[in-house]
């Protein structure tokens, strides 16, 4: 299916993977109403984890923000998945929560997850502002550095 949001991936030069099978006991997104919430992804890329490792260790803000941006790469995956391959669907990108891999005495949590806030916007323009957290956490799973779950309102 092709529209009006991949157009717009395709002008940016991103293309999405395809949306990653659950790893535990869950789903990947959950519809209630108008709204998607995603599970958290992670810094999957072409099915290898990217990204092993802390901020303010072994990566730089930079590229925390690669990382954070990767994640909301493979978030916009499963919502596509979860709306049938229409992007065009989303009305807002409600909320984002972003988990950063840090050391304890790392504080540019928010730098970080712009990677991830910066391309939602990018996408979907004035719909993909939203209310956000970035926080810092001692580990996250596999060893990543960054994390990302959304809601998102859609028609």
């Amino acid at each position: 299916m092709s529209g009006e949001i991949d157009a717009k991936l395709t002008e940016i030069g991103l293309s999405l993977p395809e949306a990653a099978a659950p790893v535990g006991n869950y789903v990947p997104t959950t519809i209630t109403g108008n709204l998607i919430f995603t599970s958290g992804q992670i810094t999957l890329d072409s099915g290898t984890i990217a990204f092993i490792g802390k901020l303010g260790q072994e990566f730089s803000v930079e590229q925390g923000y690669a990382a954070a941006r990767l994640c909301a790469i493979n978030v916009i995956s499963q919502v596509k998945a979860a709306l049938g391959g229409d992007l065009d669907r989303v009305v807002r990108v409600v909320k984002v929560v972003g988990f950063v891999n840090c050391l304890p005495d790392f504080t540019d949590q928010p730098a970080v997850i712009n990677g991830a806030s910066d391309l939602f916007v990018q996408v979907f323009g004035d719909k993909g502002k939203h209310a956000r957290s970035a926080v810092g956490v001692a580990s996250l799973p596999r060893g990543v550095a960054a994390e990302v779950e959304a809601i998102i309102e859609f028609r």
